[in-house]
């Protein structure tokens, strides 16, 4: 059984990353019936083929989401779980922001198309979502590491 709660949150980071990961991100489409999706490999068309790679966009995501894996099991070292938490809230604004990219590299790809349509999915916001359970981790580990430290003042 879980005892701490910032396991819960830092397992639906991972989650979240993970749904990141493999969901659609964006959609394109143009005048002419064409369609296209941004996906964290990159710009794929309706046919499936990747029309232009986006690796940074996976580099992001993977970190993001490995590094509350590895958070998670260092729970005796409580400092360094703080600055992990902070670590992790830095590389998704990373993500965010390379989401933001593609999306703009995207819109470069389909701005040739005349009247060229976009909008980001849902999966797109996952990334905000996780920066919030981060920060919500890094606090019960902050409560966690203050309830040490009174009791060793008891002592």
């Amino acid at each position: 059984m879980i005892q701490r709660i910032q396991t819960l949150y830092l397992l639906v980071v991972v989650g979240l990353m993970s749904v990141t990961l493999f969901a659609p991100l964006a959609w394109f489409a143009g005048d002419d019936a064409a369609q296209w999706s941004l996906r964290a490999c990159g710009v794929y068309d309706g046919e499936g083929a990747m029309m232009m790679p986006m690796y940074y966009i996976v580099a992001a995501l993977v970190l993001a989401g490995l590094l509350p894996l590895v958070t998670i099991f260092l729970y005796n070292r409580r400092p360094l779980q703080i600055r992990l938490c902070s670590i992790e809230i830095v590389l998704l604004l990373l993500a965010v922001a390379a989401e933001v990219a593609g999306y703009a590299l995207g819109w470069i790809f389909v701005s040739g198309q005349p009247f060229p349509v976009m909008s980001f999915l849902p999966a797109a916001a996952l990334p905000l979502a996780s920066i919030l359970f981060a920060y919500l981790a890094a606090k019960a580990v902050m409560r966690d590491e203050m309830l040490v430290r009174a009791a060793d003042r008891i002592r």
